[in-house]
C-alpha cells in the first residue's frame, strides 16, 4: 500500500519523504526513458520551453530598453516637469517669470524631486556662408546638470558658465554641425527677432562642443547656451527666467509629483502677474509617449503567445508520459494510491521538465543580453530607430517575475489534462501493452 511505501522510504532516508516528488524525480532522471518516445518528446518540450523563455527575456529586455532610452533622451532635453508662465502657449517664445519664487524651498523638500533648474528659450536662425537653419537657443545657468549632454558628447567640451559674465559658448548637435559645416571652435552668427523690433538682433557665439542623441526632432532644433544671452535677447531683468525644470528620481511617479507641484504653484501670483502652470514632459510631447505606450501592448502579445505555445508543448509531453506510464499508474492505483496523488507525480515531473527548460532559456537569454549590452553587436539606423545600437534593459527583478509567472501559468495549464488519470482503470492498465 501507499503507507507501506512511505514508511519504507522514510526508513531508508531518515526523514519524511514526499512520495510523489520522489517518484517524479526518479522518472525525470531515468536513463532508459531517453530511449523511449517520451524521451524524444521531453527533449522537444525542453527545447520549446527554453526557446520560449529566451525569446521572452530578449523581447522584453529590448522593448523596455528601447522605451527607457527614448524616454531618457526626451527628458534630457526638457526634464520631467516644467513650471511656466500661464500664458505660455506651446511656443518657445515664452513670457518670463520671476526666479525668486517662495515655493522653491518647498519643492526642495519633496523627496521625489532630484533637482530644480532655471531655463529660458529663444527661437532664432543660425546663418553661415552657405546655409541657414532655424533653431531654438535654450539657455541655462551654471547650476545646470550637464550629465545627459556629457554622455552624448562626441566632440569638444561642455560650455563654461558663471554668475559674473555672459558666456559666448554653446553646444550644437552633430546633425546641425554637419548641415552648417561647423566644428568645435568655430564661430556662428545667430539672428533673433523680437515682436516690436523691425531689425533682427545678431549674436556671435562659439561652438564649444558637439553632441549626438540620434533623436532628430530635438537634435535638429535645440542648441544649448547661457541663460544670460537669452535674458539679454528678450530684454529680461536678471531675476527673470523662462521657467523651472524639475528632474525627478522615478519617471513612473511623474503624475504624482506633478500634482504635488501643481498644488504648490498653480494658484500663486505675484502682483497679479506671475500666474504659473505646470506641464509634464509626457503631455508636452504626447505623440512620442503615446507611441512608446503602444509597445506595452506588443510586450503582452509576445508574452501571451509564447506562454500558450510553451504550455501546449508541455501538455503534449504530459499526455505522452502518462500513456507510456499507464501500467505504473494502474499499479499505483492497485496499491491504493488516489488519483490526486498520481496527478501530483506527473505535475511534479512536468515542473521539473519546465524548470530545466527555463534554466537553459535564462542562460541563453541573459547571455545574449549581456553581450549586446557591453559589446553592442547589433547596430541600428539612428535615422529610423533614434538609437545607434539595439538597447537592452537588464533588470533582475523583472526576470524573476517573468520566470515565476511563466512556470505558474504553465503548471496551471497542465492541471486539466492531468485529470485524465482519474479515468484510467487499474485492472485494464496492468494488462496494458
Amino acid at each position: 500500500t501507499r503507507e507501506i511505501l512511505i514508511a519504507s522510504l522514510t526508513k531508508r532516508t531518515g526523514f519524511k519523504m514526499n512520495t510523489e516528488f520522489f517518484i517524479a524525480k526518479r522518472l525525470f532522471f531515468e536513463k532508459e526513458q531517453r530511449k523511449m518516445l517520451s524521451g524524444r518528446i521531453i527533449r522537444i518540450a525542453l527545447f520549446g520551453v527554453a526557446l520560449g523563455i529566451a525569446v521572452m527575456i530578449i523581447s522584453v529586455a529590448v522593448i523596455t530598453g528601447f522605451k527607457s532610452e527614448i524616454r531618457n533622451k526626451v527628458t534630457g532635453f526638457g526634464a520631467h516637469i516644467q513650471i511656466l508662465n500661464y500664458n505660455a502657449r506651446n511656443s518657445f517664445e515664452i513670457p518670463p517669470v520671476s526666479a525668486n519664487q517662495p515655493f522653491l524651498k518647498q519643492l526642495g523638500e519633496i523627496p521625489e524631486i532630484k533637482s530644480v533648474n532655471v531655463f529660458g528659450t529663444k527661437p532664432g536662425i543660425i546663418k553661415t556662408e552657405e546655409t541657414t537653419q532655424g533653431i531654438v537657443l535654450k539657455g541655462v545657468d551654471k547650476n545646470y546638470d550637464w550629465t545627459f549632454f556629457s554622455k552624448n558628447l562626441v566632440d569638444g567640451n561642455i560650455p563654461i558658465l558663471n554668475d559674473t559674465s555672459r558666456s559666448n559658448q554653446f553646444l550644437i548637435s552633430e546633425n546641425l554641425s554637419k548641415a552648417l559645416k561647423l566644428k568645435t571652435g568655430d564661430l556662428a552668427v545667430f539672428y533673433f527677432i523680437n515682436e516690436r523690433e523691425s531689425n533682427p538682433r545678431m549674436l556671435q557665439l562659439k561652438v564649444s562642443g558637439i553632441f549626438r542623441t540620434s533623436l532628430e526632432e530635438f537634435d535638429n532644433l535645440f542648441v544649448m547656451g547661457d541663460l544670460k544671452q537669452v535674458q539679454r535677447l528678450n530684454d529680461w531683468q536678471p531675476e527673470q527666467v523662462g521657467g523651472f525644470e524639475l528632474v525627478i528620481n522615478d519617471f513612473h511617479k511623474i503624475d504624482q509629483v506633478e500634482r504635488e507641484v501643481r498644488n504648490l504653484v498653480v494658484n500663486y501670483s505675484e502682483n497679479d502677474q506671475d500666474i504659473l502652470q505646470t506641464e509634464t514632459i509626457t503631455s508636452k510631447y504626447r505623440a512620442i509617449f503615446d507611441w512608446l505606450s503602444v509597445t506595452d501592448t506588443n510586450v503582452w502579445v509576445i508574452l501571451s503567445l509564447i506562454t500558450i505555445v510553451a504550455g501546449f508543448n508541455m501538455i503534449s509531453a504530459l499526455l505522452v508520459l502518462m500513456l507510456e506510464r499507464i501500467e505504473m499508474i494502474g499499479l499505483l492505483k492497485a496499491m491504493g494510491s488516489q488519483g490526486k496523488s498520481i496527478r501530483k507525480i506527473f505535475l511534479y515531473l512536468s515542473v521539473l521538465i519546465t524548470g530545466k527548460g527555463m534554466f537553459w532559456g535564462n542562460v541563453v537569454g541573459i547571455t545574449l543580453i549581456l553581450i549586446q549590452k557591453y559589446f553592442h553587436v547589433l547596430k541600428l539606423n539612428p535615422e529610423t530607430y533614434y538609437v545607434d545600437v539595439v538597447p537592452v534593459n537588464f533588470s533582475l527583478t523583472f526576470f524573476v517575475l517573468l520566470n515565476v509567472a511563466s512556470i505558474t501559468l504553465t503548471t496551471l495549464m497542465l492541471v486539466i489534462p492531468s485529470f485524465f488519470i482519474s479515468k484510467i482503470s487499474p485492472e485494464k492498465t496492468i494488462r496494458f501493452d
